[in-house]
């Protein structure tokens, strides 16, 4: 096996396991490991700190499997971890057979660049490491027997794969292919998945608790759902009561798909509406027309990729939230999320308080979110509580 030794003082977050070390913390490599080979990695002192997976190509260049000299990366490793995750979701999955959850949630269960995402009687995969990559099939092998689904789909097609020198890659792994759109349960709505073209694997499943939170704010409301997706929040709202939900997407397949999706629900098209668009843009033609909404959603996408952008990032959730502000009647609702990671909790919440305080609003905390428990976030990895959430009451 070869051996990675780090610089002075650069094993600190290892001794916090912390499961990540960047390529300068290392001061050398003995051996020849190809991408996604497990090596040790020894402090300055040739102290054991971990076992990990190499990648030559990431800024990241090992992602740790265990921290246990004894623990061998092998069949019995995957078996163990896939289990443990399994068994942890297992009370969530029992009370839905048509349900959706994540079973694996990467470096917080212990598997460093692997997503496995389930829709009803499938899987689908991401392998976002070199050593996720590397242990593809065997991953594969002790998913069809820990899980027994109908089916394994992979959706690789993520562009982190590139900074892990891997092309993207989609298609069946294994079993049954998936239809074109399946159907699964979430509460007391249904809703379409396209697992092969959808975000991520198919649907945000990270936005199953928040999706029904809303319910208890919908009721009798006119609500508008920015970023709407396929859209879950406006389906939920509709459930719940809403009077009318209107749906403000860029992509006209989704907006389609949610069109579908109020039907599965049995929904009257004269309680739902569409919009095709530019979420900023509607938004400012609505401040412009003085229209008003009870209930304000807004989910957009990842505004905040690298440091480089995170001034523009944070001045776009600063205008999205100023303009809901405007838009709000008394005594309404906002529930404004961030899905980018290096967008702290704290720095998020200054960023709509700053927009509250432009739009003249007086506005209190009713909640604060994050991502679901299928969704877990290991206590020495904090990169992985990335969705942060506030509802809002403004006055």
């Amino acid at each position: 096996m070869a051996l990675v030794t780090l610089k002075s003082g650069r094993e600190k977050s290892l001794l916090r396991r912390h499961p990540w070390v960047f390529s300068g913390a290392i001061k050398k490599v003995e051996g020849d490991p190809g991408p996604g080979e497990t090596i040790d990695v020894l402090s300055n002192k040739g102290e054991f700190l971990c076992r990990a997976a190499f990648s030559p190509y990431s800024q990241i260049s090992l992602r740790v499997w265990t921290f246990d000299p004894h623990e061998e990366v092998g069949t019995a490793f995957f078996h163990s971890r896939l289990k443990r995750a399994f068994d942890f979701r297992m009370p969530l999955l029992s009370r839905e057979s048509e349900g959706a959850c994540r079973l694996v949630n990467g470096e917080s269960d212990g598997l460093p660049g692997l997503i496995v995402d389930k829709y009803a009687g499938f899987l689908v995969c991401q392998f976002l490491s070199a050593g996720a990559e590397l242990w593809r099939e065997e991953i594969v092998s002790q998913l069809r027997q820990t899980v027994v689904p109908l089916g394994i789909y992979e959706r690789s097609d993520a562009e982190v794969r590139l900074k892990e020198g891997l092309e993207p890659r989609a298609g069946l792994l294994w079993g049954e292919p998936p239809p074109p759109l399946l159907v699964i349960q979430e509460k007391p709505c249904r809703f379409f998945v396209d697992i092969e073209h959808g975000q991520k694997t198919g649907f945000y499943l990270d936005q199953r608790e928040n999706r029904t939170l809303i319910s208890e704010y919908a009721e009798g409301g006119e609500v508008l759902n920015g970023f709407s997706y396929t859209g879950g929040f406006g389906i939920h709202a509709l459930k719940a009561g809403a009077r009318r939900v209107l749906n403000v997407d860029s992509s006209h397949a989704a907006l389609d798909l949610a069109a579908r999706n109020r039907e599965l629900n049995q929904i009257g098209e004269d309680r739902a509406e569409a919009l095709e668009g530019d979420v900023f843009q509607v938004l400012r033609e609505f401040r412009d027309r003085r229209r008003n909404f009870d209930l304000i959603i807004l989910d957009p996408p990842k505004f905040v990729d690298s440091w480089r952008q995170m001034e523009r990032g944070s001045r776009g959730y600063k205008d999205i939230n100023l303009l809901a502000f405007k838009l709000i009647r008394p005594g309404g609702i906002l529930v404004t999320f961030s899905c980018s990671g290096l967008v702290s909790r704290d720095l998020f919440q200054m960023i709509v308080a700053g927009a509250a305080l432009d739009a003249g609003r007086e506005v209190q905390i009713v909640r604060a979110l994050t991502q679901g428990p299928d969704h877990p976030t290991s206590l020495y990895f904090p990169e992985g509580t990335y969705l942060k959430g506030l509802v809002c009451r403004v006055y």
